[in-house]
């Protein structure tokens, strides 16, 4: 088969140019992503560091930190406590903290779900390593809070009493003979 060199050069020429269309794209895409990423970040981390602050006296902030692993972005969560030390939060703090901190993520994914299919969400136990009597009357109150400010319905199942004491509504379900009673 023989080639024209006319037709190589221009073929050379086409080629040269959607490489650089295709670098000018991925440019593009990589700021947008990094855009995104802050704005992700800024939206994350202030409602579950409020939502700590909101319930611990001395709380961390939540802190994203967008990794490039495998070619992918990545993000880690970390916390970070007044001292500015992060750490792991599965690693190196209390399970009332990740309790907290995980049900403030969830809060946050949902408010960035659009559209919203229901305004309702439903968690069991969200806060069963939060042992302090203190500590679970502020989580009621956040509880409260984040209900009346995202106008979203929290139904919460929990044996913590002193939870209960900021709800709106409460049933007490007993299991008689294998069977769940509503009182």
């Amino acid at each position: 088969m023989l080639y024209n060199l006319g037709e190589t050069k221009a073929a050379v020429k086409t080629l040269v140019q959607e490489q650089t269309d295709l670098a000018r794209a991925l440019e593009i895409i990589q700021v947008i992503s990094k855009l995104t990423q802050q704005e992700l970040e800024i939206h994350i981390s202030e409602l579950v560091s409020l939502a700590l602050e909101a319930v611990f006296p001395r709380p961390y902030k939540l802190v994203l930190s967008f990794e490039l692993r495998r070619n992918r972005s990545e993000a880690d969560l970390l916390l970070e406590d007044e001292d500015g030390n992060r750490v792991n939060p599965m690693d190196s703090v209390g399970g009332g903290v990740v309790d907290v901190a995980a049900f403030a993520l969830r809060i946050a994914l949902f408010t960035l779900k659009q559209p919203r299919p229901n305004n309702v969400i439903i968690v069991d136990e969200p806060f069963k390593f939060l042992h302090s009597i203190e500590l679970q009357a502020q989580v009621g109150i956040l509880l409260k809070e984040i209900s009346r400010k995202l106008k979203i319905q929290l139904i919460v199942v929990s044996d913590q009493k002193i939870m209960s004491e900021a709800a709106d509504k409460c049933f007490l379900i007993e299991n008689k003979k294998g069977v769940s009673v509503i009182k």
